[in-house]
Parts: structure tokens; C-alpha cells; sequence
């Protein structure tokens, strides 16, 4: 049995059936098979929204990534700022920095004192540092910067400088010139000043870990630190402190030093030379058995200097060091230790000390104002 489709209307030219004019004309599908399908094309199914969801999905996972690592940063940001406003030894800077706003950790310290600008600022524009790990917890709003700095240790340069301020000092003590307190800071500030620029280099390295806290949207470190004072000030916080620490040794023996039967208080430094040559026992000016001392002194300073003041000598007996004296007697190699000496002359000097008994004397030698030790001879003397 045949079907019929409708298709498009068919004109003929001049056909006799024109009843049929408008009739549409069928086709004959019998020769299509039951089971064979029509080639229709079908829509395929559109999958826009799973697409654009992950899109979203993509760049919102990357924004919350990218706004992680930008706000990581800002911790790291406010501390490497903090340490170049330490470097330019900028305190407005660093205070601004902090969270606190506390500078109190530099009242003690001789970095903010005027005469000493100048000296300091060239320091620290040769400290350098590197950031090297970071602690962040951004729900806390804390972190923690660690910074590996490399610094000047000043140790040698305060050494060269106060030195150098006490043979000043002395020498003008000995011409009668008198100096103010404020002159004074002056020629220490000077001199270490120019040491630093004929010094070489020592430099320290050091870890130092900056807490930050998050505080009205921006970052701050928590306070200032004792070790950054002590950075920025070159291992060396207060100069009066170090000036006071070699006088306040200067009454006490070094244990050390302990003398064999024919060692001698012979030494040589940069400064002077000693030489032991000779001692004897006598009445001082109040009646009492003393011990006279003589020894050589040679000044190998480039100015004018003296035994006094560069030579520290001291006398121990059972223990105890025995007190400085004069002689009943005049004697021309006592006025020779305080005598101001040339450069390259050599004098035989003599220092007194009353004794206590008869037993044997340990002297000791070492430079008068040396900082962080020194070399220190040692000579028994018998007592007769």
C-alpha cells in the first residue's frame, strides 16, 4: 500500500488536466524502507552555563589567591621600610612605622645626640639586609619578618677614638688648658668621626625576627627592639659608658696574668714600648715602706705623650693591689712618668706603691685605655 507526502505545487506547461492546476502533488514513498530513518538533523545540546560557571569559579579562586599573596606582602613591605628608615637613621620614619609609636628604647642612647649625627649616619648607610622568612596569619591580623642584616661592629673605631680622646685629654690636662663638658663630646665625636673613615670595616651579622601587627588597615611593627638600637648604634650605645669602663678597671688586677719566675712586664703596642730595668725599696712621704719601680718608656705615638697615659701599672701583694705614693725623696724618673715625652724619645720613669709586708710583688703592665682587654704583662719582684 502506498502513501502520498505533499509537496510543493507543480506547474505545467499547456497540460490538459487543469482541473488538477492546483493540486498538490504527491510522491510515492513506498520504496522507502519501514525501518530506515529519515536523515533529519538534530540540535545538540548547548553547555554555555557550565562553562561560564567555571570561569567564574577559576577567576574567583585566582582573585582570592592574588589578593592573599598582595595582602602577604604588605608585612614584608612595612618592614623593609622600617630598616631603610633605620639605615637613614630617619626616627620620624621609624616611629611612624611602629605601632606603638614608642621610641623610649633611645633615651640611653648616644645615636640621637646631636654632636654624634654625623658619625652615625655613616655607619649605618653601610648596614645592609635581606628579608628572609615570613609568618602570616591573615585571620589574626599578625605576622612575623625575619631579616638577616649584616652591620658595622664599631669595637675597633670606639678603641682607635678613646684612646687617641684620653692622650688628648691628658695632654691638655698637663698644659693647664681647661675644656667644657660640651667641648669635650665635641672632640670624641670628632675623632670618632674620622676614625670610621680610616678604620677598616668590621661588620656583624645577626637575625632578627619583627613582629607586625594589622592595625586601622595597615601594618605596623610592634615596638622597637634593644638589638635594632644596638645595630643601628654599632654595637656601642652610650659613649660615656664606654669611656668610664677602662677607668673603672683601672683599680682592678687581671687574674690572668699570671708570672713565672723570668717573665717581665716588657711590651710593645702601637702606641709606646716599656722596658723593665730596676726597683728598690724606700721610706714614702708619710714614713712608710714603698716599693719604687723603674722602668723605660718610649713614645711611638705621632704627638706628644707620657707614661701616665698610656702605661697602666699595677702592684699586687698577697692579693691585694697596693696603693700609689710618693717617695720622701725627690726622684727625676718620677717627674719623668707625668712629663709629656716626643715622639720616638725614650725616658726611664718610676712609679711608687706602698707595701704592707715583705713578701713578694706581682706588677702588671698593659696599655692604660684599652678597650675589650688588651695585652697584659706580669713580673714578680722580690721585696728586700
Amino acid at each position: 500500500m502506498s502513501s502520498e507526502v505533499p509537496l510543493c505545487y507543480n506547474k505545467k506547461k499547456g497540460g490538459s488536466n487543469e482541473k488538477n492546476k492546483n493540486k498538490p502533488e504527491t510522491v510515492d514513498t513506498s520504496s522507502v524502507s519501514e525501518t530506515e530513518e529519515l536523515n533529519v538533523p538534530r540540535k545538540k545540546k548547548k553547555k554555555t552555563g557550565l562553562v561560564v560557571f567555571l570561569i567564574i569559579l577559576v577567576l574567583a579562586v585566582a582573585g582570592a589567591a592574588a589578593c592573599y599573596f598582595m595582602e602577604r606582602q604588605k608585612p614584608i613591605s612595612t618592614t623593609r621600610n622600617y630598616l631603610e628608615n633605620v639605615q637613614a637613621m630617619n626616627f620620624d620614619g621609624m616611629k611612624n612605622l611602629l605601632q606603638s609609636n614608642d621610641m623610649s628604647a633611645l633615651d640611653n642612647a648616644d645615636i640621637t645626640s646631636e654632636a654624634y649625627t654625623n658619625f652615625f649616619k655613616a655607619i649605618n648607610q653601610k648596614m645592609t639586609f635581606e628579608i628572609r622568612k615570613t609568618k602570616f596569619n591573615i585571620q589574626n591580623g599578625t605576622a612575623t619578618v625575619t631579616a638577616h642584616i649584616k652591620y658595622i661592629d664599631g669595637s675597633d673605631i670606639y678603641k682607635e677614638a678613646v684612646t687617641e680622646f684620653f692622650q688628648q685629654i691628658a695632654s691638655s690636662a698637663f698644659s693647664g688648658e681647661t675644656t667644657t663638658a660640651e667641648e669635650t663630646q665635641k672632640k670624641l665625636a670628632a675623632l670618632l668621626e674620622e676614625k670610621s673613615g680610616s678604620v677598616a670595616d668590621k661588620f656583624t651579622e645577626t637575625d632578627i625576627s619583627y613582629p607586625l601587627i594589622k592595625a586601622d588597615g595597615k601594618w605596623k611593627i610592634v615596638s622597637l627592639d634593644d638589638e635594632t638600637v644596638k645595630i643601628m648604634s654599632a654595637n656601642f650605645v652610650n659613649v660615656q659608658d664606654e669611656i668610664t669602663q677602662p677607668l673603672s678597671e683601672s683599680g682592678t688586677s687581671d687574674s690572668s696574668a699570671t708570672p713565672t719566675s723570668d717573665s717581665s712586664i716588657d711590651m710593645t703596642t702601637d702606641k709606646f714600648a716599656i722596658h723593665y730595668t730596676s726597683c728598690r725599696v724606700t721610706n714614702d712621704y708619710a714614713g712608710n715602706p714603698c716599693i719604687l719601680i723603674y722602668y723605660d718608656y718610649t713614645n711611638k705615638n705621632s704627638s706628644p705623650s707620657s707614661a701616665m697615659t698610656d702605661v697602666r701599672l699595677q702592684a699586687i701583694q698577697n692579693g691585694q693591689t697596693l696603693e700609689i705614693t710618693l717617695p720622701a725623696e725627690d726622684d727625676t724618673s718620677v717627674d719623668q712618668f707625668i712629663s709629656e715625652v716626643n715622639p720616638g724619645q725614650t725616658v726611664n720613669v718610676c712609679q711608687v706603691f706602698s707595701l704592707k709586708d715583705k713578701s713578694d710583688i706581682t706588677i702588671q703592665a698593659s696599655d692604660n685605655y684599652a678597650i675589650g682587654g688588651g695585652t697584659v704583662t706580669s713580673q714578680i719582684l722580690k721585696v728586700q
